[in-house]
């Protein structure tokens, strides 16, 4: 007896604490359940309700990828954030989760809260994830995401790896220490593809950053769009003239007529002044001339942009349509001059800008006129701006665009059924097959010609087979069709 009261101790001992646990177990009205049934069937019906219209609104959000929360969600903003105004909306539309939204128990307000928002988000994206688990499972994958954690949390094996995909930034992609280049040294069948309609972006700004001329006009043009922008009156004077863009109001030189306004608007004598080196800067014949090449330059690039942000991409499109856009910058360069000349200095002539000599002399920009050497104005408009921009152009999009970056894609594209798959080709899949030796033996590549024949050969007499049904079924359509 002694050792049992020794074992039993005082008041707060774990031998007391753990009987006083173990009697309010026992004790139904203290159990989970019981107070839930306390609580009553309406109470759970209530939430219940209040949490489905929750995940209603938490799966459309992210379905369509859209934020929640709102810049200002007190109770007079006029948007509090789309979770807010949706949940709104569907308690509007919904007597029951109305009457349930409506009713004063603590929880209610609580389903709407940044926290539960963020438990909402956690939850789908720990099921999606799941999901895409499921899926891979010994499979091979690609990686798109820096997350270290991703591999040993899923458990999912770097060698498995076949893709790599980031942003530019040089710690993601870096020849040496980038992410791209650590994954690389532990698996070279990890090859990287950065995203296409991100470099062609990284083009087009890796080419108005590296000529001084054209630098300078991006940024005069920032300022005339925020100087005609100022106010409401010149605003809405700019949105008369045309509202539909900017670079239709450049051409017709009513943007001048902005600016004009802006000048002789007498509020602002700091403006004013702006507004009149603006003009004479927009009058000028350099002004006009990078004008013109950079809005070439940009409907070239315009179709295969759209074409790169298209959902439903198109691999062998994409491909065609960088190579295109390579043969069009080199044709501009070789052979486009002289038409393009013409089209500046028709434009000059019809706005009243004087048209400089190609033969006369001018001195080099950014020297003074006891140091400036003399160039003419065909060297400074032909070599320096001309040539120069249309070389770095295509210099740009060979780095960020060459064989290297797009023979993956290329190869995988050779299996698109399109046609009769008529992109198909046994050489760049053989190709294929030898970027990735991990995947393929010696042996596999042996015999994987003679498959590849009987596959293709296959294939094509099978959607040969389908085709010639549904062209007989439309012969029969339209033959009952004609008899009816």
């Amino acid at each position: 007896m002694e050792v049992f009261n020794t074992h039993v101790g005082g008041v707060a001992s774990a031998h007391n604490d753990a009987r006083t646990q173990f009697e309010a177990f026992q004790n139904q009205r203290q159990s989970v359940s019981h107070l839930l049934q306390a609580q009553g069937h309406g109470m759970e019906v209530a939430y219940h309700t209040r949490l489905t219209a929750t995940l209603d609104v938490t799966r459309f959000l992210l379905k369509q990828g859209l934020s929640f929360r709102g810049h200002d969600e007190s109770l007079n903003s006029s948007n509090k954030g789309n979770f807010l105004e949706l949940i709104e909306w569907y308690t509007q539309r919904n007597d029951e989760v109305a009457k349930t939204m409506n009713e004063n128990a603590p929880g209610n307000n609580q389903m709407k809260s940044p926290t539960v928002q963020k438990d909402l988000t956690r939850a789908c994206a720990a099921e999606v994830t799941n999901v895409i688990l499921n899926d891979i499972k010994d499979n091979i994958f690609s990686l798109m995401n820096d997350i270290d954690e991703l591999f040993a949390k899923h458990k999912l094996s770097l060698s498995r790896l076949r893709g790599q995909g980031y942003d530019g930034a040089s710690n993601m992609r870096g020849e040496y220490n980038g992410l791209k280049a650590l994954i690389l040294k532990e698996n070279s069948s990890a090859r990287y593809v950065h995203c296409f309609a991100h470099q062609l972006q990284l083009v087009v700004v890796a080419v108005a950053k590296s000529n001084q001329i054209v630098s300078d006009f991006f940024q005069y043009v920032t300022m005339i769009v925020n100087i005609t922008g100022a106010s409401c009156k010149r605003k809405d004077k700019f949105r008369q003239l045309e509202h539909d863009r900017l670079v239709e109001c450049l051409e017709k030189g009513d943007i001048v007529s902005v600016l004009e306004n802006v000048h002789d608007d007498g509020t602002n004598d700091n403006n004013s002044g702006i507004a009149t080196s603006l003009i004479d800067k927009m009058e000028s014949y350099e002004f006009v001339f990078v004008m013109h090449l950079m809005k070439s330059l940009l409907e070239i690039t315009n179709k295969l942009s759209l074409a790169l942000q298209q959902k439903d991409q198109n691999i062998v499109l994409a491909v065609s349509l960088i190579k295109t856009m390579k043969v069009r910058l080199q044709k501009l360069r070789d052979e486009g001059w002289e038409n393009f000349l013409d089209v500046v200095n028709k434009f000059c002539s019809n706005h009243m800008i004087p048209v400089p000599n190609m033969e006369e002399n001018m001195r080099t920009r950014g020297c003074s006129r006891r140091n400036g050497q003399m160039i003419t104005n065909f060297h400074h408009y032909r070599v320096e701006i001309f040539c120069q921009v249309l070389d770095m152009m295509v210099q740009e999009m060979s780095n960020r665009f060459s064989e290297s970056s797009t023979e993956v894609l290329t190869c995988i594209a050779c299996l698109d059924p399109k046609d009769s798959f008529s992109q198909f080709d046994i050489g760049k899949l053989l190709h294929l097959a030898e970027l990735y030796l991990e995947d393929f033996s010696l042996t596999d590549r042996v015999i994987l010609e003679d498959q590849l024949e009987t596959y293709i050969q296959n294939v094509r007499v099978t959607t040969a087979s389908v085709e010639r049904v549904f062209s007989a079924m439309k012969i029969i359509k339209i033959d009952l069709r004609n008899r009816m």
